[in-house]
């Protein structure tokens, strides 16, 4: 039986998750650079152990609301492609192991924007998370835009 290694987070009141193969490190909030003409999900760019990377904040990429209490925000260092790339996430919460028969299709939504980047969904116990494919969150312009971010720093 497959199975595959996650780390679950929380952006507003839903649970995610993330492949581990596909994560370089969490860190807690680190200072970012603001600049000017990016995508209003791209929040800048940081300085993470001498690497400049961009920073994406998860819940503008996700249309929800900004919060006040940032006490528990955690950026999640991924690979995408060949970049890195942070994912600023309200809470990290664990690392869970999860087994194919835990894991199903995720429903059919009628082209709903964010169905393309959910792989699966996981069926826990007491809760259900939704396993995002990264390499599918930014569309292939958003790709492109931040290409352009980072070829310019």
């Amino acid at each position: 039986m497959a199975e595959v290694k996650t780390v679950s987070f929380k952006v507003g009141d839903e649970e995610y998750a993330i492949d581990i193969m596909k994560i370089d490190n969490v860190s807690e909030m680190l200072k970012i650079m603001k600049l000017p003409g990016l995508p209003s999900f791209i929040m800048g760019v940081a300085n993470l152990r001498g690497e400049v990377i961009p920073i994406l904040d998860m819940r503008k990429k996700f249309a929800l609301e900004s919060k006040a209490d940032h006490s528990t925000d955690r950026i999640i260092v991924v690979y995408l492609g060949e970049k890195k790339v942070g994912v600023l996430v309200d809470e990290v919460r664990e690392v869970l192991t999860l087994q194919d028969d835990q894991l199903e299709e995720p429903p059919s939504t009628g082209g709903a924007v964010g169905a393309r980047f959910i792989s699966a969904i996981a069926k826990l116990e007491d809760r259900m998370l939704m396993i995002l494919d990264i390499d599918k969150i930014l569309t292939e312009k958003e790709k492109v835009r931040l290409d352009e971010v980072v070829e310019n720093l």
